[in-house]
């Protein structure tokens, strides 16, 4: 199996898993685990687009075969893991195998693990679940037994830089290095500092990170104060979006009805798919 379908830096040890996984058969389900933003999600999309044999389609969240369970809250419910068991027992429509991700896996609550549970024991034979954490410990050690782990670390600062180069191109090499540097491993922190909302935030940061190479006497109080400030303004946007976010959940109850994405819009295909299997004569397996 070639490298190139993996778009992710680094990460060997998953490469070298997943590889083998392609190479030999995949088993029943994996555990893709570390810190956020180095590229788990990206390679759980390339791993599914492989074995559904389309990675386009996978990648726009649209192939028939592919499911896609993003906690709608800040925990994976019962209902939503109820949803994914009900389609899990539908055969495939167009690939030999059906994907299914369960992204923040670690939100689970105890009745949404146990729920899932029941088909990490005796999946069908079909499906492959990829459950995507990043962090291990609110994990039940029985869901974490019936996974085979696939490891994720942080990124080194040369990876960073040349994601930075790839996706800020303009940004002089000073600003790029510190970003880097800021960063920690972390793609996701290199976008928020990248961000034109975060501009300000982000310079009084770099500019605290130049102060400790750059002046005699560093002045920790005023870097210090520099720092929170920043993060009551992460605090206050974070708040505002989660408002946002409450509102427009509550006007989609009042509306009777939520909205599809791209994911839940090709869910619903499929079912209206089997729906219209069913009519014609030919039923899911049981």
């Amino acid at each position: 199996m070639s490298e190139s379908i993996w778009d992710f830096p680094e990460q060997l040890e998953a490469k070298r898993l997943l590889t083998a996984a392609l190479a030999e058969g995949p088993a029943h389900a994996y555990l893709f685990h570390g810190p956020p933003g180095v590229g788990k999600r990206r390679a759980a999309v390339a791993f599914a687009g492989a074995l559904l044999g389309d990675a386009p389609r996978v990648a726009r969240g649209a192939h028939p075969d592919l499911y896609v369970l993003e906690p709608a809250g800040d925990q994976v419910l019962i209902d939503e893991i109820r949803a994914l068991r009900r389609d899990l027992h539908m055969r495939p429509f167009e690939a030999s195998k059906r994907v299914y991700f369960v992204l923040n896996a670690d939100t689970m609550n105890e009745a949404a693990a146990d729920a899932l549970l029941k088909d990490l024991e005796e999946p069908p034979e079909y499906a492959v679940i990829v459950l995507v954490a990043d962090d291990l410990g609110p994990l039940a050690d029985t869901i974490r037994s019936r996974c085979q782990a696939i490891p994720f670390r942080r990124l080194s600062e040369g990876a960073v830089r040349a994601d930075l180069l790839e996706h800020a191109p303009g940004l002089p090499e000073e600003e790029q290095a510190a970003i880097a540097k800021l960063a920690a491993g972390r793609l996701d922190r290199a976008a928020r500092l990248l961000d034109p909302q975060s501009r300000l935030r982000r310079d009084a940061l770099l500019e605290s990170a130049r102060q400790v190479y750059a002046q005699d006497e560093f002045d920790s109080a005023e870097a210090a104060r520099t720092l929170l400030d920043g993060i009551r303004e992460r605090g206050t946007d974070a708040r505002t979006a989660a408002e946002e976010q409450v509102g427009s959940r509550r006007r989609r109850r009042r509306g009777g009805r939520r909205p599809l994405g791209p994911a839940r819009g090709a869910h619903a295909g499929r079912l209206a798919r089997a729906h219209r299997r069913r009519r014609g004569g030919l039923r899911d397996r049981p």
